[in-house]
């Protein structure tokens, strides 16, 4: 029987359980975890709504008495956790308390590179840059995906991952092909078909239209043009093909840069490159799959990240003119602009 102030606590912390196994199947969902961000400093009330919005509990109010009741509101862990929506409060208590569950997280843009994202894996993995390398470029996964290429790039899913502490770079490598099979639409192997086109090349070509499109609108067309350049039996003259080729990226191409010797030079070689250039998007592969219906054959980039595309050379020359001048007003005030920081810095010091 309970007597004063502590008979009063340990009936409240009963009754805050009893409310906590009550809540714990109410919220549950089909889905067997959810994702929960506590950001650095969360108080338990931050943390409760968190895990509220999340669907890992019911009232936060309740959460919150049940956590001070259990004398674990504070020294709670900062982290993207991943926890299941059935859960008990005192598991997930534990959990927030301890740190267990929490996951790495990892986000691929499209368009990134395997040399992107490579020290990328390594640092959230915590793993050598090496085996990284070595898993990309397993010739038994090489072989299931029928790729040529000495790497899987292109394959590595441009995606959000959530990886468990002690996650390996094969088992992560793996799970990122897997999320590019998972997306691979049914009805596009009929469609690569009807194209005469094998899925590496769909991937290669779809690379090329992600690392050039900055606007998504322009995706299909600029497919188009490449597309068009194809079967014209023309050079794409694709500029990041170059800019993967050259032993350090460069922003800006000059004619110089145009001349180096590799497969993946379309200035040079006809057709497709070898393989893919980066890990392109579903938008991307859509678009090369389904390109816009238009005669155009050129295109030149603006400032503003929009292209202007013309069927005509002679066209094209005069738009390219345009372009230049418009890039060269932005070096310009550029240029303007860090010489005034750097004044103003002066000025500060």
């Amino acid at each position: 029987m309970f007597s004063g102030a502590r008979g009063r606590l340990g009936f409240l912390c009963i009754a805050v359980g009893a409310l906590a196994m009550a809540c714990r199947s109410r919220d549950a969902t089909s889905a067997p975890a959810a994702r929960v961000t506590i950001p650095p400093g969360a108080t338990m009330r931050a943390a409760a709504e968190s895990l509220s919005k999340a669907g890992v509990i019911g009232s936060t109010r309740l959460f919150q008495w049940y956590a001070k009741v259990r004398r674990s509101d504070r020294g709670i862990k900062a982290g993207t956790y991943m926890l299941a929506k059935d859960a008990s409060w005192s598991s997930v208590l534990a959990a927030l308390r301890s740190g267990r569950g929490v996951v790495n997280v990892v986000t691929i843009p499209e368009g990134f590179t395997l040399a992107q994202i490579e020290p990328l894996l390594a640092s959230k993995l915590s793993v050598p840059p090496e085996s990284i390398r070595a898993a990309v470029s397993d010739t038994a996964l090489l072989q299931r995906l029928d790729v040529p290429t000495p790497t899987i790039e292109g394959y590595l899913f441009p995606d959000t991952y959530f990886f468990p502490p002690g996650t390996s770079a094969r088992a992560a490598v793996q799970s990122m092909v897997r999320r590019f099979e998972q997306r691979w639409r049914p009805e596009w192997g009929p469609r690569l078909d009807t194209l005469a086109l094998s899925r590496h090349d769909l991937l290669t070509l779809a690379s090329i239209v992600e690392r050039e499109a900055k606007k998504p609108e322009e995706r299909p067309v600029i497919a188009a043009v490449y597309w068009n350049r194809l079967r014209k039996r023309m050079l794409l003259q694709a500029d990041p093909t170059v800019q993967y080729a050259l032993p350090q990226y460069q922003k800006r191409l000059l004619t110089k840069h145009l001349a180096v010797r590799s497969r993946y030079n379309t200035y040079k070689n006809p057709g497709l490159p070898p393989g893919p250039i980066a890990s392109p998007g579903l938008a991307s592969m859509r678009a090369t799959l389904y390109p816009a219906t238009v005669p155009y054959l050129y295109f030149v980039a603006y400032p503003d990240g929009h292209h202007e595309f013309r069927s005509k050379l002679e066209e094209h020359n005069a738009a390219v003119r345009v372009a230049r001048r418009a890039w060269d007003a932005v070096r310009k005030q550029q240029r303007l602009d860090s010489l005034k920081a750097a004044a103003a810095r002066r000025a500060g010091d």
